[in-house]
């Protein structure tokens, strides 16, 4: 009797276990979560790249924790002329806050006369225009936020590198010594437009080289740091998946990407809508 007992005991466990464990999935209900599933296209021009990443910058977590608690300095740039617009709520005449350029050889839109401005520095969110770049630099901690643009992005290594042509390194020389030392964050937008065929690192070696030059060929330096592109953006803005399926264009559209956004019909959408949105900004120089 005592051993029927442990036998029909173990076969009531056993059954038990088994009403359990989770059914496999039927048909049905794989094809419902496949549907869940939508994906949509977003092709957005080189200011509406600029416009979209400025946002998703100004949404960061680093950057709304530096806002209130610490420091954000943003360095002069096409790019950083949005963030600094989205940061601060107000417009910027362009041309007022960017110091090198790239413009045709030939042809091409002139910015005409722009009375430049200084780098915005805000501390604990308000805007501290008494502040110069060399003094904010100084005042960093850990945790601190700098904005700075680049010029070249290698998006599988997570590398940007930018141009210097001041012969003192200009605006990076003057930062990137106290962002490592400080251990703030640097955060570097810039648009997949700018992304480049090789290494960044190979690419900044080569450009450092004393080769003779037979016009003026700038020097750069690599950033390492939080890259924000409009995958970023879109990813933090709308919480969707997205990939980049394609660039290029025209009519206006040269230097465009062409996204693709992927999750659930509201979330997707949601990225329609902030597309439509910035859909029309104008070109920086007009």
């Amino acid at each position: 009797m005592l051993g029927f007992n442990r036998v029909g005991f173990t076969a009531l466990l056993a059954v038990a276990l088994l009403c359990a464990m989770p059914s496999a999935p039927t048909q049905g209900t794989a094809k419902t979560k496949e549907q869940k599933l939508v994906q949509a296209q977003i092709v957005l021009t080189v200011s509406e790249s600029k416009r979209l990443i400025a946002k998703g910058v100004a949404k960061m977590p680093i950057v709304r924790d530096a806002l209130k608690n610490g420091i954000v300095i943003i360095a002069k740039g096409t790019t950083n002329t949005y963030v600094a617009e989205e940061i601060l709520g107000k417009k910027i005449a362009h041309g007022a806050y960017i110091l090198g350029r790239t413009f045709p050889e030939k042809g091409g839109k002139s910015l005409g006369d722009v009375e430049s401005i200084g780098e915005v520095v805000l501390v604990k969110g308000k805007h501290r225009e008494d502040l110069s770049l060399a003094e904010a630099v100084r005042m960093l901690k850990p945790g601190d936020v700098v904005i700075k643009g680049a010029n070249a992005l290698d998006y599988d290594n997570q590398l940007a590198a930018v141009i210097v042509g001041s012969s003192n390194a200009g605006t990076t020389g003057k930062i990137l010594p106290y962002v490592g030392a400080r251990k703030a964050h640097l955060v570097i937008p810039v648009g997949l437009e700018k992304q480049v065929s090789g290494n960044a690192i190979d690419i900044v070696k080569k450009m450092q080289q004393p080769v003779d030059s037979l016009n003026d060929v700038p020097t750069m330096f690599l950033l390492t740091g939080h890259i924000v592109t409009e995958l970023e953006a879109l990813k933090l803005l709308a919480d969707v998946s997205v990939f980049q399926a394609a660039a290029g264009g025209i009519g206006g559209a040269e230097g465009s990407v062409r996204l693709i956004c992927r999750g659930p019909r509201d979330k997707v959408q949601n990225a329609l809508n902030l597309a439509q949105k910035i859909h029309g900004e104008p070109p920086f120089v007009q």
